[in-house]
């Protein structure tokens, strides 16, 4: 619901706070006052194209600001956390500034947004009539919400939905695989010599390492034989080695023990030391044993070295590479072998994906067309009240095929004179004849409409008398459901407010201004008084304008 609205420095509004209440809510004033200037900077508001026109003459820019209690509209917390933002109590500030030189900006919450963000809040907030480009009823998707919504159609709308995404899955699972497939084709020779190379070549990862240890070894095998030999000779095999001096030196350090006992831990050192130079000669000899001088493995190695460095230069840079692109192709290959068998699997899909959404859409379109011819009916009983002479429909063009929205488009027709084919609501020429339309939609729709705050400009245009009397109350019946703000010039629709606000211009230093404040007891009649026409202050005006108050109001649905 809208709470506030002020306006500064747009068009001739200097400044205006503007206070709205549940209900029906009515602004009244003289021809060049602003009324429909407030329509305006609203619109400007919920995210209508900023032009630099719209500043007063003389300031440097104009701002609108709307306070709204938004804690009724779920989607609203939801598109608010998409963009990193919350409600603050409930209440939701938007802010919209447009610069002499005409560049637009816009704030929710005190953050800086997009006029776009804000023309998607705007909608939820917010359904203004009078202005073609700013009405949600005029937008396809709206209609078909309205109409399903009407009809209970709204699971059925999801089934079709779900059924329709099920569909594309498989088709595009069908379109990707066929690519694949396609491209596996055209580079299956390549991809076979790839895995043939590969896979001959039984490569695998970190064998580099091992074959450089091997082929070093096998190039210095006769310096390995040599060294080793010698150590194996010196520490152990010769007569004179190491071990056997120190084995005549451990009696030695025996004798000593024997006389000096505190020097055990030296025979220790000593038998450790004997025993490790001991192991170390004898695995000399074993290694020297064991060291091969083979240039034919040599050979064998060096050319499996090229062979994986050729590789690792084609498919490289390491043989893990190599490794992972020979598993790619494989599975390349395996495609072409098995893609019949996949093929077959979603083809199946497609076409139980596609039963399922013929069925869905088939109930679905049946439980529209009951639905149309409802909602027609009740729309069209509403016409004659408000004036309106002519019929509407709602037209439902069958696809070729089923989409996520159903089997049909779906638009709002009216024709609203005598002897014309209906056309789209989009192209009604008069606003006021749209908006009576729209009020008659609205009247029906009212309990289901889920905008919290209908706006009415124009609605009074071309009627008056009964006819306008019936659309007070059809607006009033609305305001049971919603908060409704109407621009009028009649006092019938005046009198039918549950507020009534006045808007005139009054002079200050030499500078008109524009004020608006809620009218109340004599001063609304006063205000009655002068929209009927006569003397405001003649006791027959006055009473005129008591009587249309007293008047009584058809109840509230």
């Amino acid at each position: 619901m809208l709470l506030e609205l002020r306006i500064q420095n747009y068009a001739i509004i200097e400044r205006l706070s503007l206070r709205l209440e549940p209900g029906l809510n009515v602004l009244t004033g003289e021809t060049g006052a602003g009324k429909s200037i407030v329509v305006g900077a609203l619109s400007l508001l919920l995210g209508e194209r900023a032009s630099a026109d719209a500043v007063r003459a003389g300031s440097d820019k104009a701002v609108v600001e709307g306070v709204f209690d938004a804690g009724s509209v779920p989607a609203i917390a939801v598109h608010l956390e998409e963009q990193g933002l919350e409600l603050e109590d409930g209440l939701l500030i938007l802010r919209r500034e447009v610069a002499a030189g005409g560049r637009s900006r816009a704030w929710v919450n005190g953050s800086f947004v997009t006029a776009g963000f804000l023309g998607e809040l705007g909608r939820l907030l917010v359904d203004l009539h009078g202005q073609h480009e700013s009405q949600n009823l005029l937008r396809r998707e709206e209609q078909r919400a309205i109409l399903d919504a009407f009809g209970g159609c709204t699971a059925l709308a999801a089934q079709t939905a779900a059924a329709h995404a099920r569909l594309q899955a498989a088709r595009r699972g069908l379109r990707e695989l066929d690519a694949r497939r396609r491209d596996a084709e055209q580079r299956s020779d390549f991809l076979r010599f790839q895995v043939t190379e590969i896979e001959k070549a039984v490569v695998r990862p970190g064998e580099e390492d091992h074959l450089e240890e091997e082929a070093n070894r096998l190039e210095h095998a006769e310096e390995l034989a040599r060294h080793s030999s010698r150590l194996h000779s010196a520490l152990y095999a010769a007569e004179d080695s190491i071990t056997s001096t120190l084995a005549e030196l451990r009696r030695t350090l025996e004798h000593l023990v024997r006389i000096d006992p505190t020097q055990e831990d030296a025979r220790e050192l000593l038998e450790s030391a004997l025993y490790s130079l001991e192991e170390l000669g004898r695995r000399m000899g074993d290694y020297a044993a064991a060291v091969e001088n083979d240039p034919a493995r040599l050979d064998e190695i060096r050319r499996r070295q090229d062979l994986l460095f050729r590789l690792k230069s084609k498919y490289g840079p390491t043989l893990e590479d190599v490794v992972e692109l020979g598993r790619r192709a494989r599975g390349e290959l395996d495609l072409l072998e098995g893609a019949d068998f996949e093929r077959r699997a979603l083809e199946k899909e497609e076409a139980d994906a596609a039963a399922a959404l013929t069925g869905a859409a088939g109930r679905l379109s049946g439980a529209r067309r009951t639905a149309a011819g409802r909602l027609a009916d009740e729309v069209n009983a509403v016409f004659p009240e408000l004036g309106l002479s002519g019929t509407f429909r709602i037209g439902l063009e069958p696809l070729r095929e089923p989409d996520a929205n159903g089997g049909e488009d779906i638009e709002f027709l009216a024709a609203l004179n005598v002897g014309f084919d209906a056309k789209p609501l989009v192209r009604v020429a008069s606003g006021g004849e749209l908006s009576r339309v729209m009020l008659a939609l609205k009247t029906v729709l009212a309990a289901l409409d889920r905008v919290p705050t209908l706006v009415f400009d124009e609605v009074d245009v071309g009627i008056g008398g009964r006819v306008a009397l019936q659309v007070g109350d059809r607006l009033q019946r609305v305001a049971g459901h919603h908060q409704v703000f109407v621009i009028t010039h009649l006092p019938q629709i005046a009198s039918r407010a549950d507020h009534q606000l006045l808007v005139e211009k009054v002079e200050q230093e030499g500078t008109t201004l524009t004020r608006v404040a809620e009218v109340r007891d004599d001063e609304r009649v006063r205000e009655l008084a002068r929209m009927l026409g006569g003397d405001p202050e003649s006791a027959t005006s006055l009473e005129h304008a008591r009587e249309l108050l007293d008047a009584p109001r058809t109840a509230r649905a």
